[in-house]
């Protein structure tokens, strides 16, 4: 490949300071083509396994993918990778707005940084080089603040990603901010970047993305425009984005309710939650790099105690996990709760998921007053709802609760004991996201066999249970939503394939809306050789495999570490409601998803898989020298 990617990542030892490009050879963008492929093969081959992920010896690594600035649709996103402190498995956050974009036009796919500054520093990415900064003065500000200040150090272009005071206080469920209000919140890599003392990564791109064939590539992006622009369900996402589905979700059940106990037709509030009842806080829209869709938008609040002059809207998960889940049906909290997670740097799935558990346990008894300052911890308090999560964003105040919930709820209820557990919705130490398994059960198959635990953007057969699939690819077999058997060579096809188009840096909600044939149609114009869809399944499958096999170093099988928690599987089922009486068979399942996958039983890939998909050195050290 001698398109899209400049061939160069850059390598930061924070702890001497050293600074050290290189090039990858070419065979390693065939195989892995960038984000988390790309990522994990470069710190699988340098990283030993159990290292702290909060140590030194964690990689971190900001990637990008051969589609990033080109004219490929969506062509913005990139990827935070690493050993995730809160599963201890491979951890990886994906991200759109303009960073991505701007890290590719500084001349590098990726930045891995190694080691631990002794202080804090930022690294800046620009055409004068790159270098690290002192960051003293920019410890302790949040996101917003510091996004602000190195675009005034720097020029009015930097693009900014940055943790807040959470991730620098190492709250395992810290995000990683850009464009104000962009997440890469999912596998707590935040604390990751608080761990190495580094504040931020700048990046003033100004450089343009090789390309093979600039004519075609910039043909198809005119071409899938207009292509989109005539798709009704694009225009529909266009107005709402993620919102239009909070109520919905919540009266299918494909969102939790009342920390997952709740049949959704007991929550009829959740009109004010969704849709346009949200939209009327809007004043702007808002598109990632040269977007198409623009799903995005501005909100702001202009006065009672929730009044906020400016945010970016809050999305599905966050209003279903602060809304739905809690019963909170005031949908100006639900803007303050983002405002609040955005500056702080918190991902809103895991702290909407904690604060759950906290008022369930709270309601048991398991939690008192004298554990809260105090406060009762009520269903639908959304002043109270507002003010716990100010305090998870601190580390501090509610009593202990602050610093308890920025642990996260799996590490809150160990601590807690006293039979709390139940009540943590998480797969693995990571808090599940507002799909249901019992609406869509492949989800469950992802939940428990992606070697990242708990990952909605994982969603690979549910477009096929619970939509029309992937534009232009239409399965020999109807999939039918609660039938199990008959799942699992489909389940892993569609998965890698989503894999491959995620690792060359496009949205997953462009790959559910434009023809599946475009993203390889993209690679091809871009990178100067031919790919199709059954090389997007091969490189998926690879990087599926690779990525298992960093757990598997790790001593984790998703047989005996990812177990999905009872309310999600259905035991005991729903009462009434749309789900009523359904437990998913995820047994069936699994077993059918690893066979597919070429996994063992355990859900792990055997060696003979590794080594058919040219994965030698990785069978080497989990299985031994061949013949050995």
């Amino acid at each position: 490949m001698h398109g899209g990617n400049t061939g160069q990542v850059l390598f930061v030892d924070l702890g001497s300071g050293k600074i050290s490009p290189e090039r990858l050879a070419s065979q390693v963008y065939q195989e892995f083509l960038g984000g988390y492929g790309l990522g994990a093969r470069v710190i699988f081959s340098r990283q030993p396994k159990d290292v702290d992920p909060l140590g030194p010896g964690n990689i971190l690594g900001f990637v990008t993918g051969p589609l990033v600035g080109t004219p490929a649709i969506t062509g913005c996103r990139f990827t935070v990778c690493g050993k995730s402190p809160l599963t201890g498995t491979w951890g990886d956050s994906n991200c759109g707005g303009y960073f991505g974009p701007a890290l590719k036009m500084t001349g590098y796919d990726a930045v891995f940084f190694l080691g631990q500054s002794p202080r804090p520093v930022y690294l800046y990415l620009g055409a004068e080089g790159a270098a690290l900064h002192a960051a003293d003065d920019l410890w302790g500000q949040d996101t917003f603040a510091t996004e602000d200040e190195l675009r005034r150090r720097h020029g009015r272009g930097t693009q900014v990603a940055a943790i807040g005071p959470a991730g620098e206080r190492k709250s395992l469920i810290a995000a990683i901010i850009n464009d104000y209000g962009r997440a890469a919140g999912r596998s707590g890599l935040g604390a990751v970047m608080g761990s190495k003392n580094l504040k931020a990564v700048a990046a003033r791109g100004t450089l343009a993305v090789p390309l093979a064939d600039p004519e075609a590539a910039s043909g198809l992006r005119r071409q899938y425009i207009t292509a989109m622009a005539k798709n009704p369900r694009v225009r529909h996402f266009n107005k709402y984005g993620t919102i239009d589905h909070v109520a919905s979700s919540a009266f299918s059940n494909d969102s939790p309710v009342r920390n997952w106990a709740w049949p959704g037709v007991d929550f009829p509030e959740a009109t004010k939650i969704s849709d346009d009842a949200l939209l009327e806080y809007q004043y702007k829209k808002y598109g990632c790099w040269q977007c198409n869709i623009v799903c995005g938008g501005h909100f702001r609040v202009e006065s009672g105690p929730y009044k906020t002059e400016s945010a970016h809207k809050p999305e599905y998960e966050t209003c279903a996990m602060f809304g739905n889940n809690l019963l909170n049906a005031n949908p100006e909290s639900l803007i303050k709760i983002n405002d609040i997670c955005n500056r702080y740097g918190v991902d809103t799935i895991s702290a909407g998921a904690t604060i759950g558990w906290a008022i369930e346990c709270f309601e048991h008894g398991l939690l008192t007053a004298a554990d809260s300052g105090g406060v009762s911890l009520e269903w639908g308090d959304d002043q109270t709802i507002v003010a716990l999560t100010e305090a998870l964003a601190r580390g501090e105040g509610f009593g202990r609760l602050g610093e308890l919930l920025a642990r996260g709820s799996a590490a809150a209820a160990a601590a807690v004991g006293r039979g709390s557990e139940q009540y943590a919705i998480h797969v693995g130490g990571q808090e599940l996201p507002a799909h249901d398994p019992k609406y869509a059960p492949s989800w469950g198959t992802y939940y428990v066999g992606d070697a990242t635990p708990g990952r909605h953007t994982q969603l690979g057969l549910v477009t096929y249970e619970n939509g029309p699939g992937l534009p232009g690819l239409e399965l020999p077999v109807h999939i039918e939503r609660h039938a199990y058997a008959g799942k699992g060579e489909w389940a892993a096809k569609i998965q890698n394939i989503m894999h491959a188009a995620y690792c060359c840096g496009v949205c997953m909600f462009a790959v559910q809306r434009m023809e599946v044939h475009g993203w390889p149609e993209f690679l091809s114009a871009v990178a100067g050789e031919d790919f199709d869809l059954d090389d997007f399944e091969l490189i998926g499958r690879r990087v599926a495999a690779l990525r298992g096999a960093f757990n598997m170093r790790e001593g984790i099988a998703p047989k005996t570490h990812f177990a999905l928690p009872d309310r999600a599987a259905g035991r005991p089922p729903l009462s009434k409601g749309p789900l009523e009486g359904i437990t998913i068979d995820l047994e069936t399942l699994t077993a059918e998803y690893f066979a597919a996958q070429g996994w063992d039983s355990l859900g792990r890939p055997t060696e003979s898989t590794l080594r058919d998909l040219g994965l030698d050195d990785v069978a080497d050290e989990v299985y031994g020298p061949a013949g050995s």
